[in-house]
């Protein structure tokens, strides 16, 4: 077997269908073309279509295929309504990614209880309930699937001026292994992605230039990541490459979590 093919047969997703919640965003529409490389069809969900619509052309440029479908991630009516639109267009969901996420760099004396609310509802109600209506699904379909849940360092370590997120993360990373151990005789495998810093809409506002040169320090690369370069991890914990791994949290964080002194 030549080498392409092997990886090819490792890593193909061909025949699969991808939901990418978050998908109009930078990191989760990157992770959303890696998945269409390899051969999904990709389901953007959000709610800019300008921004779903020009990843899209990006996606079918490279040959690969997709659609775009508004929804709140933090409605279940919603997301029923997704998966039964999917579904019908599609035939099948096998990969589910949960990405859609807010940050503020609120004070904590200063975070209200909407802005708390807010971050809270999008961020661990949106991938709980995903983990909910498509796990459902997964499980009641009987062959199995990857939920893909998007973290954050600051679930692993808490970080400065992100409070609210700070504990949103910290959920959605301690439901997911209840979950991947929940649901590992289904053959459902639910893992965390864990970026370190990547510049992306919602931290942009976090990234003062004192915080970046704090970040650098710690960061043994020296270096932001690249969208493109959460891929990798991604089709590991989409593909049958990965078909033992559940309940993990894979960083991608150019050495920041190795980083002490």
């Amino acid at each position: 077997m030549k080498s392409s093919e092997y990886l090819t047969s490792l890593f193909s997703l061909t025949g699969k269908v991808a939901v990418v919640s978050g998908g109009t965003g930078e990191l989760c529409g990157a992770m959303a073309e890696g998945l269409a490389g390899a051969g999904a069809e990709v389901v953007l969900v959000g709610r800019n279509a300008e921004k779903a619509e020009a990843r899209l052309a990006k996606i079918r440029t490279a040959g690969g295929k997709g659609y775009f479908i508004s929804a709140e991630a933090s409605s279940k009516a919603e997301l029923e309504k997704l998966l039964a639109t999917v579904l019908a267009q599609s035939g099948r969901v096998d990969i589910v990614v949960n990405g859609a996420g807010v940050n503020s760099p609120t004070p904590f004396l200063e975070i209200s209880e909407d802005e708390f609310e807010r971050i809270m509802r999008i961020n661990v109600k949106g991938v709980f309930l995903g983990c909910q209506v498509f796990g459902k699904y997964l499980i009641e379909r009987g062959t199995g699937g990857s939920i893909i849940n998007l973290g954050s360092m600051t679930g692993l370590i808490p970080l400065s001026r992100v409070f609210t997120y700070s504990a949103s993360k910290a959920a959605v990373h301690n439901f997911s292994k209840n979950l991947a151990r929940e649901w590992a005789t289904k053959n459902v495998r639910v893992n965390v992605l864990v970026p370190g810093f990547f510049p992306a809409e919602q931290n942009r506002k976090v990234l003062t230039p004192d915080r970046v040169t704090s970040i650098m320090a710690h960061t043994p690369m020296k270096r932001f990541g690249e969208a493109r370069e959460l891929i990798g991890a991604t089709l590991l914990l989409a593909s049958d490459a990965g078909s033992f791994i559940t309940g993990h949290e894979l960083i991608v964080d150019g050495g920041y979590h190795a980083m002490t002194i």
